[in-house]
């Protein structure tokens, strides 16, 4: 049974997740040749400050290119 977690960061849409989910679980299922029954997706969203880049959080570099 395929489980992928994919983390990303807070703000997308219900729609464009539920489409992720969707599209990941027909990769997932025609490259392995796994029921789509059998994948399961999980979605981790995180807050811009619980991820860095290059030394500082999202949430700084973004207050910075404001």
């Amino acid at each position: 049974m395929p489980f992928i977690q994919i983390n990303i960061l807070k703000g997308r849409s219900p729609e464009k997740k539920e489409r992720l989910i969707r599209e990941v679980t027909d990769v997932v299922s025609n490259v392995l040749e796994a029921p789509v029954q059998n994948v399961r997706i999980m979605i981790n969203e995180l807050e811009p400050e619980h991820w860095g880049i290059a030394g500082e959080s999202v949430k700084k570099r973004n207050e910075v290119t404001k």
